[in-house]
């Protein structure tokens, strides 16, 4: 039996600092995370050693290999982030979320003090599950303080706190890097601990979980006058949302599959082979910017109107696309598609990160999240490595997006196997 529908009391608006709060911790993630993408080609160059040539080698310092092996051990590093959300079902979600914010941004910057290219990707990827969870579970938190009519606008909100983290540290990559040197991208990163007691004034403990034990008698989860005696990670493999579960970690798998090497290597590709000046790039960025909101803005409007299902499916078999796009071997095509995926990037985050929150019940929610993490995590160190050999071996890019990406259009009809959400809250979905 569906539980009953929490009052409007229980909510926020999605411009309530309850949720800039989440937003702001989720830019801190960004900050962290982001620096190995926008400064790979100067971390390449800082480790290895170019020389005259044509190969992926030659001309990155390292090669296509050891780049996608190493970034593969940092997105694997990310499995750790499914047990560290699931302890916000049980202690709660602002004392985690403050927790791996913290620790997470000081690993990442010890990340730069690295003597070699193999002990960096061992710390940061010991920085990176922390701040997986950061991200995870202010999706949760911006989810459970919202009402159906806010909650894709919520979501949007936390997505493009992230993104304004990432836009940042993609923007002192160009401005400063080549002064003071790549390790600064990652010491960068201590920066956002001075605001982190700011940020943690921001964050409540949501209604929803405050009241997740009579929510979850309700729904099936557990019986009265009990306490769960397993994990909310394991009892979210129960036979009541096994099915449901497993379409989301599917499709986790596939969007991770395409953006781990789309996103990861878009930035060594211009700069290194298309020999696009980092200004350029730089320019690309900021109109992203501009662009991933105008996207995030189109996908919280459809979600609400259309529904979260369709939004989410055209926007990953678009992103796919475009995808594709971006690796033709023409700086009019990694332009244009990097513009366009980022925009289809925007339009996706919204109504898929409220549509999957939105199948669970609060008891393991944010356990489902970090299960969402860990087959995105597996989805991005398979793309990655099997991108980097194809790449490798035939010392061109395009070759491997043209047989990595199409799969994934394919794979967004799973989005029709799940129940359309909008307009409902998560009590009225369960069972």
């Amino acid at each position: 039996m569906a539980a009953d529908k929490p009052t409007s009391t229980a909510f926020h608006s999605w411009k309530d600092v309850v949720v800039i709060g989440p937003a702001l911790a989720a830019a801190t993630a960004g900050i962290g995370q982001f620096g190995i993408t926008a400064g790979l080609a100067l971390v390449a160059k800082g480790f290895g050693k170019p020389y005259n040539g044509h190969s992926i080698t030659a001309i990155a310092g390292l090669s296509a290999t050891s780049l996608g092996i190493g970034l593969a051990i940092i997105r694997l590093s990310s499995l750790l982030a499914l047990p560290l959300a699931s302890i916000a079902d049980r202690r709660g979600r602002r004392q985690v979320i403050l927790a791996c914010t913290a620790v997470g941004l000081v690993v990442t910057a010890l990340a730069g003090a690295s003597p070699s290219y193999w002990i960096f990707v061992v710390i940061f990827a010991a920085g990176r599950p922390l701040l997986s969870a950061t991200t995870s579970i202010a999706q949760v938190i911006a989810s459970e303080e919202t009402s159906s009519q806010d909650r894709a606008k919520a979501i949007a909100m936390v997505a493009a706190g992230y993104a304004m983290g990432a836009g940042i540290i993609a923007i002192f990559n160009d401005v400063a890097s080549k002064v003071i040197g790549f390790r600064w991208l990652f010491f960068v990163a201590l920066v956002p601990l001075i605001a982190l007691p700011f940020i943690a004034r921001m964050i409540e403990e949501p209604r929803r979980f405050l009241d997740r034990a009579s929510y979850a008698t309700m729904s099936g989860t557990t019986t009265p006058g009990t306490k769960p005696t397993r994990s909310s990670a394991i009892r979210a493999l129960s036979s009541q949302y096994r099915t449901r579960l497993l379409i989301v970690l599917a499709l986790s798998f596939a969007v991770s599959w395409l953006t781990g090497p789309a996103d990861t290597f878009v930035f060594l590709y211009a700069e290194s082979f298309l020999h696009m000046a980092v200004s350029s790039v730089t320019v690309l960025i900021l109109i992203a910017g501009i662009i991933g909101l105008a996207g995030l803005l189109t996908g919280r409007w459809l979600a609400d109107h259309i529904g979260r299902r369709v939004t989410s499916m055209m926007a990953l078999i678009a992103m796919a696309g475009f995808g594709i796009l971006i690796y033709t071997g023409t700086k009019f095509g990694m332009a244009t598609g990097y513009e366009m995926a980022i925009f289809s990037g925007g339009m996706f985050s919204a109504p898929a990160g409220t549509f999957i929150l939105e199948q669970f019940p609060t008891s393991i929610r944010a356990a489902v999240s970090g299960w969402q993490v860990a087959s995105g995590v597996i989805g991005a160190a398979a793309g990655l490595f099997v991108f980097g050999i194809v790449a490798h071996i035939g010392h061109r890019f395009p070759i491997a997006a043209y047989m990595l990406f199409p799969g994934v259009a394919v794979m967004a009809l799973l989005f029709l196997l799940l129940r359309e959400t909008k307009g409902k809250e998560p009590e009225e979905l369960w069972g």
